[in-house]
């Protein structure tokens, strides 16, 4: 059999790895100062990009799409190259793929501290981003599937039908959620609306956790924990199992994050039963990747890696098996909304998915330096203060998720809420944030040990450079099945026919959710007394995106005694149907906002976006000075948004437009005026004015500001419908 000599292309793998490893550090550095944020809220006083509903998004997407992608990226190219034992299809595509993605994170760094957000969960690039996103996914993908055809070996590893089943997915889920309509070069609109917008989001955002940071983790599970233990994978037929039924079931479980919202009832009980049978699979894929390390469990006490390995295994283990538990509506009911979801979140990222690419690069790279890793006593320190940090960050979390929803949900013997006060609940668990940034400064250090650790590895070995292998050519062989081959074998050596049954698995589920709210409009009742935004009011909602407040407000009051009692009457499918995008939120570090209209005076929402601690000298929330800087707000692209929005089936009139400038002015006027009845507000706005004049500046008058339009909106909030009580 003739051989065949070809080399591995490390450089590509070197490039990822490090990119990883710079934009973790970024992406935790901002993680630990939202943390401080929660307990210094005015740290950053004054500084717009900095604030932290703008950090927010940046911590959520550096961590997700710059730490865990290109460690995912680096781990898929190395093994698939050894899988196939083929290079790469294309080294111009391979690095055209890493500076295209590393192009896309400074942009996603740029854009978003500078407020340009779509507010959508894990989705919030603007437009131009967007597309770029799905240009280099592309040609991932194209490199990939090169090398696939390309390869030496015949039957494709378990591995790689995760990778395929990845590519796919995401592409779907990131097309069809990005759909929107661009109003200019970095502003746009989901073209769902309301309770429509919702459920593509979270069809997306589910999955994007399902197969952005779990299917390619698990196929990078299923080559380097066997090759770090010198052991053979546990069970072949339970990996078949665990892939096919994962990435069907996976796929349907989205409404569990929306369950009592205004999502139709029939989409949340769906949710809720594929979430409950998605535990077989995952638990499946743990028990598959700890019993690899049978027989093997003195080493791993020896060797940093597979600490790592089995840490990591376990987090995943435990974060689904919580993940279906928490889709059951009587826990639902107590952990939405409260720090019981960022603590589950972190379990998942921080150990699965950070241990996961922290001993992939501990192992990677002596290997590709052609040394010893310098020091296993700060490999083993950084496991050890790393798994401290874990669990000094999620423990208190846990507890302040109970202490919240315990605290929302009690009430007096005479049926007066226990605590009426939003704030009682954030002063009793300011405890446990500072035990949440304790855990996160851990977790850092250890990933600073982790830097030093692989630099003086790198210094002592050689530069990393292409890897010669040898191997033979692959024979023809007939496309149908051999005598005696059953179907999975065969199909493993048919990488189209493997894809395109992945891709139906995958699309079933969501067809079946998506297609119906979409397409049925009588799935969502309209309201005939809800009408859309005016256009100062619409211009306000845009400020309320940029600034991130959905970070931090819900928007969504759910059907409980306790949650009606505290904001008024539950929230309607019909109350959303002009929302472009929906902004129900995910967690509340403040109130509900959906009734808040009409609930304070014009006053209290100026002076408490001046200063909060002013209002209440225990809030938390940050001052917003920038929205009252002396500077007119824009309002030149008032009529292209109204027109979008049209476009979108928002009932604007050309009248509408056309008296937009008009209609801003008389309710920009009316709210000013209302701000004299503060004689507060009246001296220092005087005392402005002369200053003003004194200094030879132009005075913009207060209604021409940026804080008007967001009272309009806060003002306008959930005055649609009027309840008697």
């Amino acid at each position: 059999m003739e051989m065949q000599q070809f080399y591995y292309d490390n450089k590509i793998v070197k490039k990822f790895l490090y990119a990883s490893i710079v934009f973790g550090i970024v992406g935790m550095l901002v993680g630990l100062i939202l943390a401080i944020l929660f307990l210094f809220p005015n740290m950053t006083d004054g500084i717009s990009w900095l604030s932290f509903g703008r950090l927010r998004p940046l911590h959520t997407n550096a961590v997700i799409f710059a730490f865990i992608g290109n460690a995912m990226f680096a781990g898929i190219y190395y093994s698939l190259q050894r899988l196939l034992k083929a290079r790469l299809f294309s080294d111009f595509l391979s690095n055209l793929h890493f500076w295209g993605w590393q192009l896309i994170i400074v942009a996603a760094a740029i854009s978003l501290p500078l407020g340009y957000s779509t507010s959508k969960e894990y989705a919030e690039l603007e437009w131009p981003i967007d597309i770029a996103i799905a240009l280099i996914w592309v040609v991932f993908g194209i490199n990939m599937i090169g090398t696939i055809i390309k390869r030496r070996e015949r039957h494709l590893y378990v591995a790689i039908w995760f990778y395929i089943a990845t590519f796919v997915t995401v592409a779907v889920l990131h097309i069809f959620n990005s759909l929107e309509l661009p109003v200019s070069a970095m502003k746009s609109y989901s073209v769902y609306a309301g309770v429509q917008d919702a459920l593509v989001q979270w069809w997306y955002g589910h999955n994007a956790v399902a197969f952005f940071l779990t299917t390619p983790f698990l196929g990078l599970m299923y080559y380097f924990v066997p090759k770090a233990a010198n052991r053979p994978v546990y069970s072949y037929r339970l990996s078949i199992i665990h892939f096919w039924s994962l990435i069907f079931l996976y796929i349907w479980a989205g409404p569990h994050h929306l369950l009592y919202s205004a999502l139709p009832e029939w989409a949340q009980n769906l949710g809720v039963v594929f979430s409950i049978m998605l535990i077989a699979p995952s638990w499946g894929g743990m028990i598959n990747g700890l019993l690899t390390l049978r027989g093997v469990w003195d080493k791993v006490r020896e060797e940093p890696v597979l600490k790592f390995f089995v840490v990591a295994i376990t987090g995943y283990g435990m974060a689904t098996f919580e993940g279906p538990m928490l889709s059951l509506k009587n826990v639902n009911a107590i952990a939405h909304y409260t720090d019981w979801i960022i603590a589950h979140v972190h379990v998942g990222a921080l150990a699965w998915n950070g241990f996961m690419a922290f001993g992939m690069t501990y192992w990677l790279i002596p290997r590709m330096t052609k040394t010893q890793l310098f020091s296993k006593k700060l490999a083993n320190f950084h496991f050890w203060i790393g798994t401290l940090g874990i669990i000094m960050y999620a423990l208190p979390m846990y507890v302040a998720g109970f202490t919240q929803a315990s605290m929302w949900k009690q009430f007096k013997p005479d049926g007066t809420l226990q605590y009426g006060n939003f704030l009682e609940t954030v002063t009793q668990i300011m405890p446990m944030y500072w035990m949440r940034a304790i855990g996160g400064t851990l977790y850092l250090t250890g990933v600073i040990v982790l830097v030093y650790n692989i630099v003086r590895t790198v210094k002592q070995g050689s530069a990393v450079e292409d890897e010669l292998a040898e191997a033979p050519a692959l024979e023809k062989i007939t496309t149908g099945r051999l005598k005696g081959e059953k179907f999975h074998p065969w199909l493993e050596r048919r990488p189209i026919q493997l894809t395109i049954l992945a891709t139906v698995a995958i699309l079933i589920g969501g067809i079946i959710q998506i297609v119906p709210t979409i397409m049925v409009k009588s799935n969502i009742p309209t309201i005939a007394a809800v009408k859309p935004y005016s256009p100062l009011e619409l211009q306000g909602r845009d400020i309320y995106i940029r600034e991130g407040c959905v970070g931090c407000h819900s928007q969504m009051i759910r059907p409980f005694r306790s949650e009606v009692e505290r904001y008024g009457d539950y929230s309607k499918a019909g109350e959303f149907v002009y929302d472009h995008p929906f902004l129900w939120g995910s967690k509340r570090t403040g109130p509900d906002l959906h009734r808040v209209g009409g609930k304070y005076n014009d006053n209290w929402h100026f002076n408490h976006m001046w200063d909060p601690q002013r209002v209440n000298e225990k809030s938390i929330m940050p001052a917003y000075k920038w929205l009252f800087a002396n500077k007119p707000m824009d309002y030149s692209t008032t009529e292209a948004k109204m027109k979008a929005m049209k476009t979108l089936g928002v009932p604007y009139s050309d009248a509408d437009i056309a008296n937009a400038q008009k209609s801003i002015q008389n309710q920009s006027e009316s709210i000013e005026k209302n701000l004299y009845n503060d004689p507060d507000f009246v001296k220092s706005y005087e005392e402005s004015k002369q200053k003003a004049a004194k200094n030879g500046e132009t005075f913009v008058p207060m209604k021409d500001r940026e804080i008007v339009a967001l009272i309009a909106y806060l003002q306008r909030l959930g005055t649609d419908i009027k309840v008697k009580k």
